[in-house]
């Protein structure tokens, strides 16, 4: 059985998000105790398996995801990582339709590469910022909004740029306030930079302390930021060490994210379960 490790949101290696990512030939999932195992076994924010589904329904693979510490029910730098490997393998073509958690997530694959994925826009709702949060961050939060079910998480939104990036929270802390995790975010503060807004994710409670690039993040960074920023296509920039850029377009209840990806690893998984 094959596994790829793939650097998602990204056009060269080691940079990005990177994946797992096992294509299955069987039509059904192995036992969820084996995905799991597996997925702690690479060690990554996550790792994606799929199989084929018949060709007369609504989608053309099944996927689910795995972190280390349990199934999430959405993912998109693995999404995107997934469709790369179908891509690339020749597995797949033009535009996949994948069953997931989250409902039919698609897939387009453009003349150059690129990837566009058609996610559900999460909705937001400005709440008090939780004490526990705040301690944990240790820095001014101008706001704060859940990000519905799909999503799970709760952005924040600091006073600018530089205070993203000196984030130094207390994981401990942050894993016990609830959902999945934290998405810190600020507008950039170059506008010639090449990105509109940066962001970085801590999801400590389901054992990713950051994630360095966070494709679900953005089917809320999208809402929030074209809100304020007047435009329904934006870029994103994620990332504390490690960085990548997403390009949104908010199209009402949906939101295309876009970006590259890279495979950087390609072997054989010898414990099939």
């Amino acid at each position: 059985m094959r596994i790829r490790i793939v650097d998602a949101f990204s056009a060269r290696p080691f940079a990005g998000n990177p994946a797992g990512v096992v294509l299955l030939d069987s039509d059904a999932f192995p036992d969820d105790a084996w995905l799991q195992q597996v997925a702690v076994e690479v060690n990554l924010s996550e790792t994606a398996y799929a199989h084929p589904l018949p060709a007369d329904g609504d989608a053309d693979w099944a996927l689910r995801w795995f972190t280390p510490g349990t199934e999430v029910n959405m993912c998109g730098h693995a999404t995107l990582a997934t469709a790369h490997v179908l891509h690339t393998t020749g597995t797949a073509r033009g535009t996949v339709r994948f069953r997931t958690r989250s409902g039919v997530l698609t897939t387009t694959t453009g003349d150059d590469g690129s990837i566009t994925m058609d996610f559900p826009t999460a909705p937001l709702t400005e709440v008090p910022v939780p004490p526990v949060v705040a301690g944990a961050l240790d820095t001014e939060i101008r706001s704060a909004h859940d990000t519905g079910p799909h999503v799970g998480d709760l952005l924040v939104e600091l006073a600018d740029e530089k205070s993203v990036r000196a984030l130094s929270p207390d994981l401990r802390a942050l894993a016990g306030h609830g959902g999945r995790g934290v998405i810190a975010t600020a507008r950039a503060e170059d506008p010639d930079g090449g990105y509109d807004f940066i962001s970085r994710c801590f999801f400590p409670a389901v054992g990713i302390d950051e994630d360095p690039v966070t494709g679900s993040a953005h089917t809320a960074l999208a809402p929030f930021w074209s809100a304020r920023l007047g435009r329904d296509a934006l870029v994103g920039l994620q990332g504390g060490a490690r960085t990548g850029l997403v390009r949104t377009e908010l199209r009402g209840d949906r939101t295309l994210l876009t970006g590259s990806a890279v495979t950087v690893i390609d072997g054989e998984l010898l414990a099939t379960g």
